[in-house]
């Protein structure tokens, strides 16, 4: 596991594998609404980039980068 990867999960106590590998649409949904800060976002495209390349979770990432943005300003 690579070093953000780690420190992701000391940060939330999931890691982006976790947030992202579940067959179930609203746990991964739940594990992205959950990321609040853009460490582990990056981990987690990072991850899916590596491993899945999904459309559809990359955008869903994207959004929630725009919402912590957001938040931050």
């Amino acid at each position: 596991m690579s070093k953000s990867a780690d420190q992701s999960r000391e940060a939330s106590g999931l890691t982006p594998q976790q947030r992202l590998e579940s067959s179930n649409t609203r746990l991964v949904d739940a594990g992205i609404a959950t990321i609040k800060d853009m460490e582990t976002l990056r981990a987690c495209v990072a991850y899916e980039n590596a491993n899945q390349g999904r459309v559809q979770i990359l955008q869903r990432l994207k959004r929630r980068a725009d919402e912590i943005r957001v938040e931050v300003e």
